[in-house]
This record gives structure tokens, sequence and C-alpha cells, in this order.
């Protein structure tokens, strides 16, 4: 159910040199997903990991893993990432100029349909294509980089998306996705968000990667 919080650890900010255990530790800590964030260097100015991680994760991961596809051209990938072992695949908006298509070739695939939307782009943008949602992927930084900070307008559209949703009656996941920490998730979960991707809230906490998730749950369902 989309009212129920998710807890969606990115791995991108994950040590990649222990990331089977570092992977397994968030899934004993209560991680709902796992999030997944796929750079070209072309659509974002930053190059990250592709199909031959995602393989190795899904050998080792219990939840599902949520890709996040910040490419150009990501139709032609979505087969490939499916197979790959991706649960979810999100596209941009901004990304894809024959949206409805891409979509359905996700459907198509068997993964749950996402969209994700830069801070600029209206939400209304997605009116046309709501009712084939399952996640809608809020961008509350300038996607590319881990680390920055939540901009706190984004949480008009998280409400407006919401309400849009319910208007047709969907039940869609929707997704905050940058600045995400104890202080920001109870705005965007009362904004009307309830899956919460955090990297270097989770990752890169200063006691464990299990006290991280602890908090950022106690905090967003406070």
């Amino acid at each position: 159910m989309a009212n129920q919080i998710k807890i969606a650890p990115s791995i991108l900010a994950a040590d990649f040199t222990k990331l089977g255990e570092q992977i397994a530790q968030a899934e004993q800590a209560g991680a709902d997903w796992l999030h997944f964030d796929v750079m070209d260097g072309r659509f974002v100015p930053n190059i990250s990991m592709g199909l031959p991680v995602l393989r190795s994760i899904k050998r080792v991961a219990t939840v599902p893993i949520d890709v996040h596809l910040m490419i150009v051209e990501p139709e032609r990938y979505v087969a490939e990432f499916a197979k790959a072992g991706a649960s979810s695949i999100s596209v941009h908006i901004e990304a894809s100029p024959h949206l409805h298509r891409t979509l359905t070739l996700i459907k198509d695939s068997g993964c749950r349909v996402g969209v994700a939307i830069n801070p600029h782009t209206p939400a209304s943008f997605l009116s046309e294509i709501l009712h084939l949602l399952d996640i809608i992927n809020v961008m509350t930084v300038n996607p590319g980089f881990g680390g920055q900070s939540f901009l706190e307008f984004t949480t008009s559209k998280i409400s407006e998306l919401r309400s849009m949703a319910s208007s047709i009656g969907k039940d869609i996941d929707i997704e905050v996705d940058g600045g995400i920490n104890v202080t920001t998730a109870p705005i965007a979960v009362e904004a009307g968000a309830n899956v919460l991707i955090a990297g270097t809230t989770i990752f890169s906490h200063e006691q464990s990667i299990k006290q991280g998730i602890d908090e950022l749950r106690a905090a967003a369902t406070r």
C-alpha cells in the first residue's frame, strides 16, 4: 500500500569493497527496497554502475531492487535491466520523448512501472500517463550526485502528485530522492511521499547502517 512508509537505501553511497556485506546489513535492519542508480554521463554529469553490478546484487539481495535510469534513450536498456534483476524501473520524463511506449516496455518486461521527475518539471506533465504508473520518483535534488541538500520547493509537487493519484483512485508509491535525512524525511512524508530513498544518511552513518535506517524510519513515522 502506498501509505506504508518504505525505506530504500541507495547503494550508490555504499562501500563497494564491502557491497554484499552492506546490503545484508541493510536488509537485516529492515530495508524494504534497494535503490540502484544508473548514470550515463550524458543525461546527468556523472557515471555510476550498470548491468554487471545489478546482476551481482541480485544474487545476494532478498528485497526488491528499484532501478532508477538516469540515462538517455532508456528504452534501449529496459529489457536488459529487467533480465538482470530489477523489480521496478523508473525512467526520466525529461529523457524519454516517447514516454508512453517506454512505460509499456517496462510493464511488458514484468517490472513495476516508474517515472522520475526532476525538480523543475511540473507535476502536470505526468497527467496523461498517471494511470500507467506504480511509482513516481520525485527528485528532491538535481540528479547526478549524492550528498546534496533537499530542495524544499519540491514538497508542493509531492502533494500535487499524491492528490492527482488519489483523484484517479491509483495507489502509487511516491518516492523522494535526494537529501533525505531525519530532518527532511518527515517533511516529505507529510507532503505525501511514502518511499524514502537515502544513501549517505544510511551507509555513512557514524554508528551503523542499522542505526541509520532505524533513525530514518523513526523520524518519518513520528
